[in-house]
């Protein structure tokens, strides 16, 4: 839970971006806490649902992963495929996806870098619904600070994460590189949705993800 200035910030700023994502065809929600985004995500995720994920470490902070594990749900975990581009090419007819964003505007475009690709490209295409579970210390003032978010935050502490050998784990920064290891492959910009009721953004009252 943030603190209680935090907090009312966060209230104010969140119906700013809810009213930017539905002027996009992107329906909005707010939670004030873990507990109330894992009830969201659940309103939106029917049981027998089959579900994939690309990474997203904000929906395991909710306890989304581990409730639709042990769930009725057809989840789909890539980690128990030892063919993990098969996996991946589940997602594109799966009922959900879920993720979360490398960083979001305040007026509701999602900023979302990849290196296999495989999250951007069924967030832009593939799933009938994707849900992003979004902390609110990823909302930005524009698309530029959120790509300079996407590139100098999420990306350098996820290289850390993966154990790749990238310049941005020994800087702490993006140093725009082509090494072999990038994880800034393809850079997607989410500014609408054609298909409504398609992508669903649940907002956290809360520091999640990177």
């Amino acid at each position: 839970m943030a603190s209680k200035f935090t907090t009312v910030r966060n209230d104010l700023l969140s119906k700013k971006v809810i009213k930017g994502l539905n002027s996009r065809n992107m329906t909005g929600y707010y939670a004030k806490d873990k507990e109330e985004a894992l009830k969201l995500a659940l309103e939106l995720i029917p049981e027998g649902s089959t579900v994939t994920m690309g990474g997203a470490m904000s929906a395991h902070e909710i306890g989304l992963v581990k409730v639709l594990k042990e769930g009725n749900y057809n989840f789909i975990d890539r980690d128990d495929y030892e063919d993990k581009r098969a996996a991946a090419l589940l997602a594109y007819d799966a009922d959900v996806f879920l993720s979360s964003t490398n960083a979001m505007t305040e007026d509701g475009v999602l900023v979302n870098i990849d290196g296999n690709s495989n999250r951007v490209s069924a967030i832009a295409h593939g799933p009938k619904k994707v849900v992003f579970i979004v902390g609110m210390n990823k909302i930005c003032p524009d698309v530029d600070s959120a790509i300079k978010r996407a590139r100098n935050v999420a990306a350098p502490i996820n290289a850390q994460r993966f154990g790749i050998v990238t310049p941005c784990t020994q800087t702490g920064s993006c140093m725009n590189c082509k090494s072999a290891d990038t994880i800034c492959c393809n850079f997607l910009i989410t500014r609408y949705s054609r298909h409504t009721g398609r992508i669903h953004v649940i907002l956290v009252d809360e520091s999640l993800g990177f």
